[in-house]
């Protein structure tokens, strides 16, 4: 399977990396649940092919069976350590010897993740002077604004963000209709060189606090450009999500 694209001479070169551990406290061993004939891991890899802006995509795993699924199909990936305690910081190892300017981490549980979306988070690194992006879209539900799941962001009027919450952020005290949510999609862009300085912080305490990692980022002083999408995402966490996203790819 081609998963190597020609770039131009003076392009950026641009890689993916999907992190996939076969641990998982809710859901074990999901980058191997078998969705329609093919594992979750497959359909993430395939739907990144589609990207046009990804010069390469590479699987980033500490388990054997994960990686033998991959060669399997005919992807690329790429053993690391067992004792990377985040997905960035497993990219990170991946990466460490590419020779790439740019790094897309991509989540391994959306089976349905949107290639238009992985492009439009990768363009403000091809574009300005950023060193990361991630995506959010507007919420609509008022179930969605309440969950703790589903992560909110508030960002500048530059489109930088300036908080990541579990909780409803803003909070709209005076009950007013104008007021707009955020969810964030999960998926970040970061130059390499950038990538290399962040998986050597500590976890900062407003990202323990929330348990969110990029608000490690904001502590830091660094910028998070957030550009936003009508397109959502559908991760698998629980039994359930696996039911429900078999239904949507069927249809």
């Amino acid at each position: 399977m081609k998963s190597q694209k020609s770039k131009g001479k003076n392009n950026p070169l641009v890689i993916g990396v999907i992190p996939a551990r076969y641990g998982s406290t809710r859901l074990p061993a999901k980058a191997l649940a078998m969705i329609h004939g093919k594992p979750m891991i497959q359909h993430v890899y395939e739907r990144c092919l589609k990207s046009k802006l990804l010069n390469e995509v590479l699987v980033a795993t500490d388990d054997r069976r994960i990686y033998e699924a991959v060669m399997s199909f005919g992807g690329n990936v790429v053993m690391t350590s067992r004792k990377h305690k985040s997905g960035t910081d497993r990219i990170g190892e991946a990466v460490k010897e590419i020779k790439c300017d740019i790094v897309v981490n991509i989540q391994g549980d959306e089976p349905m993740i949107s290639p238009a979306n992985i492009d439009k988070a990768i363009l403000p690194l091809l574009n300005s002077s950023v060193n990361v992006s991630t995506l959010c879209k507007k919420i609509s539900s008022a179930g969605e604004i309440t969950n703790p799941s589903v992560v909110k962001v508030v960002k500048d009027k530059n489109g930088m963000a300036l908080y990541f919450s579990r909780c409803p952020v803003p909070f709209n005290r005076d009950k007013s209709e104008n007021v707009i949510y955020y969810k964030h999609i999960g998926l970040y862009v970061y130059t390499k060189e950038y990538l290399s300085k962040l998986v050597q912080l500590k976890p900062s305490k407003l990202e323990l606090a929330e348990k969110l990692e990029q608000l490690r980022i904001l502590e830091s002083g660094e910028n998070i450009k957030v550009i936003e999408t009508n397109i959502d995402s559908h991760s698998v966490d629980t039994p359930a999500d696996l039911r429900k996203v078999r239904k949507l790819i069927r249809k």
